[in-house]
């Protein structure tokens, strides 16, 4: 408890320090002004201050500045690495905007990219802005609902080779299962606020996979906390949150790189970016990202190997329709990760993973026994400048995913933690995903006041064909000590037992569509006071599971959810510290159930999570300064439970929706650059979970989807950005996580995945033209475990050479 009020402390100052530095504005004028490279395009992060004082601030996107100062004469500088800096006299009266004529500096976009890269950025690892999270252009201080970014300049410095990496630094996320490749839901499981989440976005629209996705393509990752109904709908989202990946888009400056990674366990990664104009009138863009990946298991038996390509073209048809096509090629092939699932029908007598006895280096199935998921996504989008104040945006995507192959697993059954069943089945599943969205955005005035407002309609298409072997047993293995029916395990042993099975193949087509309004309104009352209000209207139709055995369709159903959001930001110091709070809703559509009795129904309502949050923003010192603080509680209802009747002489299991939950937590996130080269990326979380209505073996207990209650994350690095050793590097961070409670449950028991603290360090030397970087994972050996009702154990130490040119 110490910890949580030093960091409720802590808030409390930064934002009387806010408080107290508002009334120290109101006898300053403002310097507004805009930047451009000499190619005339908008030149963003470049600093802009008056000389000899503490004022001043660094370009947006769009290459503008704005920022107060005392009334008087000064000197505006331009400046940025590697440019002469410019110099301009303005006069500053209080009340009053002075507007500084458009400056050009001498670099061109492709220039101030390649510095960029090298390390001078303001606050580089920063990524705070985005059109998604909102469905509107909307800054992160103006946004009422938090979220987190991981930028590709992390992802770089950390010679990031794999998607889960890149979500350790995610405040409040954490890794529950890798992909396992299955049919459905084979992608990998993560819990945030107590709640299972899944990759389900790609540039903030449909884009599904089986499997794992690759990081070669990755502009940012944005990881939107909190339920997210209300612009996202029911079918993709869960009550924690979503993840949205973003891609790279096309540039109009040829260039780009080539890399390869080599380590232990074998990894071999070849990745490049190209990416250019297309014709000389500079309309048509391309970019192409591609990557081979080779890696065995640290285990006595496994690999995984991948090979991606991710073409997108922009075509810029005139100054208001702008085009955009993107696709995303995967495919990949696998041995099943070792997951161990624990007994679920008696008294677990194992306790912890030490207490099992296992050797955790031994993997229980063979390098035959693979499971392939190709996935291709592809997305296109047309952006129409309609006015001055309205735009409209179209956007179509269609996700394929497959699976193909043996998925196979361990389990303990027995009446001791000692024999191992191991089961497996052949799966043949494709699932397509068509997704149409149609989107009006408005930034207008009424009445004087701004609004800033998008409407839409969602259409989303779902169809899946399974033709999937049952599971059998293949055999028992004892875990506890060396058994010679351990090798015994390999792919036409499994397809000959499958075979011989008398059980039946499952094979049968699931097809459901949602349609979906919403509208979404930012008001500014005042230049620092907004509100939001946002609504959604959901209809879900599910046309049932077709049996291609029986000719039967069973389980078809509709239903209709509301979604209202609402939230309000206040910037105490405009542009740099906001106080923000929401009340966000989510919502899960629940399949009718069989009841035993006729008159007991067994149609359900959508299952509802309703939060409540609040919190402080900050951006400030030049956007040295990034960070977010905010306290949420969530509620869910509706939740499906099994309760027991008696007629008569006769009990009834019937299935009742009033289940109920609670989750509620602290997160901070803060990502820094307090001097030139210094950057810090940090985070914090703690969350109480409780099931509060739910069946009498769980009731009052931690959902064991809920993941560690307590997690951090850290990465400090820090590049020389002069001198003769400019662009040498070292970085060095970690993850801590709690204790994991995978069972919990009176019929079984507790089990423990302890807490662990994980190190890893890098060192670089990033030049112009190329780049020559080592990493470390894992420094000190540690031996740790994931999971959700399984024990899987992670990576140990490795190290990663890479070296990248860039043209």
């Amino acid at each position: 408890m110490n910890k949580l009020y030093t960091k409720l402390l802590f808030t409390f100052i930064l934002v009387a320090f806010g408080t107290a530095a508002t009334f120290a504005q109101q006898n300053r004028g403002t310097i507004k002004g805009k930047i451009l490279t000499s190619d005339n395009k908008p030149a963003d992060n470049v600093s802009v201050g008056l000389q000899g004082t503490k004022y001043g601030t660094i370009t947006s996107d769009h290459g503008e500045y704005s920022f107060k100062a005392p009334s008087g004469s000064y000197t505006l500088v331009v400046s940025y690495v590697g440019i002469k800096p410019i110099e301009t006299q303005v006069n500053v009266t209080a009340g009053q905007t002075v507007t500084v004529p458009t400056v050009t500096i001498s670099s061109n976009m492709a220039q101030l990219d390649a510095v960029n890269i090298t390390s001078n950025k303001i606050n580089r690892l920063a990524a705070r802005k985005s059109p998604y999270v909102a469905k509107m252009p909307l800054s992160n201080l103006e946004n009422p609902q938090v979220f987190s970014s991981v930028s590709k300049e992390l992802l770089a410095e950390q010679i990031t080779t794999n998607f889960n990496d890149a979500l350790k630094n995610t405040p409040g996320l954490d890794k529950l299962w890798s992909s396992t490749g299955r049919a459905g839901d084979g992608a990998a499981y993560y819990t945030l606020r107590g709640f299972t989440i899944q990759p389900s976005l790609i540039d903030g629209i449909a884009g599904l996979t089986n499997g794992d996705l690759d990081p070669s393509n990755i502009e940012r990752i944005e990881v939107i906390k909190g339920p997210s109904g209300t612009l996202f709908g029911g079918a993709l989202t869960n009550f924690g949150g979503l993840i949205n990946v973003v891609t790279k888009r096309p540039i109009d400056t040829l260039g780009g790189n080539i890399s390869y990674s080599t380590g232990n366990f074998s990894l071999s990664r070849l990745q490049a970016d190209v990416y250019g104009p297309l014709d000389k009138s500079q309309k048509l863009l391309g970019r192409v990202n591609a990557a081979y990946h080779y890696q065995n298991s640290f285990q006595d038996v496994g690999f995984r190997k991948s090979f991606f390509v991710a073409p997108s073209l922009e075509f810029r048809a005139n100054d208001k329709l702008t085009l955009n096509l993107n696709a995303e090629f995967y495919n990949y092939e696998g041995t099943n990760p070792l997951m161990v699932f624990l007994n679920r029908s008696r008294q677990l007598i194992a306790r912890t993973p030490a207490e099992l006895n296992f050797d955790f280096k031994r993997s229980y199935t063979a390098n035959d026994i693979t499971i392939k998921t190709p996935t291709v996504n592809v997305r296109g989008v047309a952006t129409y400048k309609m006015s001055d104040q309205w735009t409209s945006q179209t956007s179509l995507s269609r996700s394929y995913r497959k699976t193909d192959g043996i998925n196979q697993y361990v389990m303990y059954i027995g009446a001791s933690d000692t024999l191992l069943n191991r089961y497996a089945s052949i799966q043949n599943s494709t699932s397509t995903v068509v997704d149409v969205q149609q989107n009006f955005n408005g930034d207008f005035k009424i009445g004087g006041l701004r609004n800033r407002i998008v409407v839409g309609l969602d259409f989303l298409n779902q169809i899946t064909h399974n033709n999937n072997a049952p599971y059998i047993l293949f055999d028992q293995v004892n875990s506890s000590r060396n058994d010679l029916r351990y090798a015994n395990i390999n792919q036409s042993s499994i397809v000959t037992r499958i075979g011989a099975s008398t059980a039946g193949y499952t094979k049968n087509r699931t097809i459901s569509n949602v349609y979906s309004a919403y509208a979404s309104d930012v008001l500014n009352v005042t230049d620092r006071l907004l509100a939001m209000l946002s609504l959604r209207v959901d209809r879900f139709d599910n046309d049932g599971t077709y049996n291609l055995a029986t000719n039967l369709t069973t389980g078809d159903y509709k239903q209709t959810a509301v979604s209202p959001k609402f939230g309000l930001v206040y910037q105490l110091v405009k542009d740099q510290v906001s106080l923000f709070g929401n009340y966000m809703n989510g919502f899960r559509n629940v399949a009718p159930v069989t009841q035993p009795l006729p008159d007991v129904s067994g149609v359900f309502k959508p299952q509802q999570a309703n939060q409540i949050e609040g919190g402080v923003k900050v951006n400030t010192f030049r956007n040295r300064l990034t960070f977010t603080a905010s306290y949420y509680d969530i509620s869910v209802k509706n939740m499906t439970r099994t309760e027991q009747v008696v007629r008569g002489t006769q009990s009834y299991n019937i299935t009742v929706q009033n289940g109920t939950q609670k989750s509620k937590g602290l997160e901070l996130d803060i990502i820094a650059n307090p001097v030139d080269g210094l950057n810090l990326v940090a985070g914090y979380s703690h969350n109480t979970s409780k099931l509060t209505d739910a069946d009498p073996t769980v009731q009052g207990r931690r959902p064991v989807s809920a993941g560690p209650a307590d997690l951090a994350n850290l990465w400090i690095s820090y590049t020389q950005p002069t001198g003769k050793l400019s662009g040498f590097g070292v970085g060095f961070g970690g993850n801590y996580a709690g204790k994991n409670i995978i069972a919990n449950d009176t019929r079984i028991g507790e089990f423990t995945l302890p807490s662990y603290t994980v190190l890893n360090s890098t060192i670089f030397y990033n030049a112009r033209q190329y780049r020559l970087g080592i990493k470390v994972d894992n420094l000190t050996n540690k031996e740790y475990f994931k999971g959700w009702t399984t024990v899987e154990p992670q990576m140990p130490r490795s190290v990663v050479a890479n070296l990248t040119f860039k043209f």
